[in-house]
This record gives structure tokens, sequence and C-alpha cells, in this order.
């Protein structure tokens, strides 16, 4: 299935690394849930994918039908059930994600700024953009140096220091 590159992204992040059964069966979760996702009767165009078994990325297609109040707030539920299900916290905004030789780690906002300060992270190396809005976006600007990313200005003082 071929997505517009305008196509809305939400990207949920776990705090810790799914197993490879909890990715398995968080997959038949987000396949289920996709394949009956309607906003106002309408069958939305969306898929459901895991990225590094920490990344829960939801795209629909707006091209086709738009994504409403209602049909976002059902992906919120499938996303706290899932939470639930599996003692994960998908919600949380101050975990950063970044990658160290190719493998992914998250950390908390204090432990981020940690490693920065003592030169485990540096503007080279790889973040996680979860505020990516678009499909065009996530392809091109959801992996990123720190130093093209938003963390760059909150952890200023840090990376300057």
């Amino acid at each position: 299935m071929i997505f517009s590159p305008q196509s809305k992204v939400w990207i949920y992040q776990s705090n810790r690394k799914f197993t490879e059964q909890e990715a398995a069966e968080i997959s038949d979760i987000l396949n289920r849930f996709v394949d009956q996702w309607t906003a106002h009767g309408s069958q939305l165009k969306a898929k459901a994918e895991i990225f590094h078994n920490y990344f829960i990325v939801l795209t629909v297609d707006q091209d086709v039908a738009n994504a409403t109040g209602c049909s976002i707030d059902s992906s919120v539920r499938v996303m706290k059930e899932i939470e639930s299900k599996y003692g994960l916290d998908l919600f949380d905004r101050f975990n950063m994600a970044y990658k160290i030789d190719g493998e992914v780690h998250v950390a908390t906002k204090e432990d981020f700024e940690t490693l920065i300060t003592i030169k485990k992270i540096g503007l080279d190396t790889v973040v996680f953009n979860n505020l990516v809005q678009t499909l065009a976006d996530f392809e091109q600007k959801w992996e990123v140096p720190l130093q093209d990313s938003w963390h760059k200005n909150i952890f200023a003082e840090q990376l300057n220091g």
C-alpha cells in the first residue's frame, strides 16, 4: 500500500524495549485495530508499524479520509490498552531516545542531560524527533543528529558546558 507523503503520523515511544513476543503480539493488536479504524463511518487508509522494538507509528493517508477527533481518541485508547497490558509507558514525552553504535536507547530527560554532560552523547548522536507530523518528515527527519533536532535547544546549556 502506498501512502501520500502528507499522510499524518503519530509516534508512540516506549520507555523500554519490547521483547520479540511482545512486538509480535502488539503488531497483531495494531493490525486488528487499523483494519477496522474508521472516521465517521469511513474506513481510514491506515497502517501501524513497530520500529526498533521501541516505537509504534500510526500512519493515516488523509487524501483518502481524515482522522477525526473520535478516531484519534480510539487510537489513543488502543495505546492505553497496550500500555496497561504490557506494563509500558507510551506517553512520557520526557523520555529521550537516541542511538549509540546503531542501538537504540531510551533515557529520562535527567539521565539524557547527564549523558551529554559526561560526553556520552554529543551533537553527532542520532536522536529521534517524535514530533514529526507527516510521513515525508518521518522518513527524512525522524532519525537525525542531535545538532539538527529540537533537542539541541532544550539541552544547549549541557552541550555548550
